[in-house]
């Protein structure tokens, strides 16, 4: 009887060669990198379906950018200076996801009348080589002499046939009044013009366009600052470009980054270009 009992609790604690090998393979499998990789990714991929389903069908995110983007325009860029510090533009370049890449690249070149950005030059000189279109923009200091910053703009940059217009960025008023403001800016403009037969671009706030440009610069192309929203608050026949973003991560910049589209197909940017 005894050695009845022993031999029962024994098959029912003893553990068959069979079964030791499947579960030492199911262990093998879920500490396997390969199991968990794939796990993730399957999570992954089905957190974005769910995620997107209620996503505004105009405003998809984009997780390669970790942006949200609207939909329905072709062209897309970013504008930088010297905070992105020093830019790998072919990792720039090479970056896509579903057809959004970056085209183009405005790149600050100077400010006031005095202050040259510090990696303006090194950018000028490498984005177009990966194949990237560009343009150039100063800040503008509203107490300060139009046409000297337009004067010391245009000793930095040297702008050549493909480039994007001439770009000035007005932000702020600093202390001058709305019409002072409004008088240097023309002469800016009116000089860079009449010194490269291209009609500058103007970039700004949106909230600064409606309450000091409107009606006063018609002329100019348009450049608006309008965040995190699936559609620009102007009429598209008004403005050429939108800064929709400034939270962008871009392959080969260590920091966020602007981003922007352009308002029209290629044959429209095309033409925007410097002859």
């Amino acid at each position: 009887m005894k050695a009845t009992s022993r031999k029962r609790r024994g098959k029912k604690k003893g553990i068959s060669l069979e079964w030791k090998f499947v579960v030492a393979a199911l262990l093998l499998i879920l500490l396997s990198p390969f199991y968990y990789g794939y796990v993730i990714r399957g999570f992954t991929s089905t957190w974005r379906w769910l995620r997107d389903i209620g996503e505004d069908t105009a405003y998809r995110t984009y997780s390669s950018f970790d942006i949200r983007i609207p939909r329905g325009y072709l062209i897309h860029g970013i504008d930088v200076s010297s905070y992105q510090g020093k830019i790998n533009w072919k990792e720039v370049k090479q970056m896509e996801e579903d057809e959004v890449r970056v085209h183009f690249a405005f790149i600050k070149a100077t400010e006031g009348v005095f202050s040259v950005d510090p990696y303006f030059q090194r950018n000028w000189r490498e984005a177009p080589k990966a194949g990237i279109v560009c343009g150039a923009y100063h800040y503008f200091k509203p107490k300060k002499s139009g046409e000297w910053q337009a004067r010391f703009f245009l000793q930095t940059v040297k702008f050549e046939s493909g480039d994007l217009p001439p770009v000035v960025d007005i932000e702020e008023l600093n202390g001058a009044s709305p019409a002072k403001m409004r008088i240097e800016l023309h002469d800016f403009l009116k000089h860079i013009e009449k010194s490269t037969g291209t009609r500058p671009i103007i970039y700004t706030g949106l909230s600064f366009y409606k309450d000091y440009l409107k009606g006063y610069f018609d002329d100019y192309p348009l450049w608006i600052a309008h965040y995190y929203k699936s559609r620009l608050d102007l009429d598209r026949s008004q403005w050429k470009f939108w800064q929709h973003s400034d939270k962008a991560r871009i392959s080969g910049i260590s920091h966020v980054v602007d981003f922007n589209t352009f308002n029209g197909d290629s044959l429209a940017f095309d033409r925007i270009l410097i002859r």
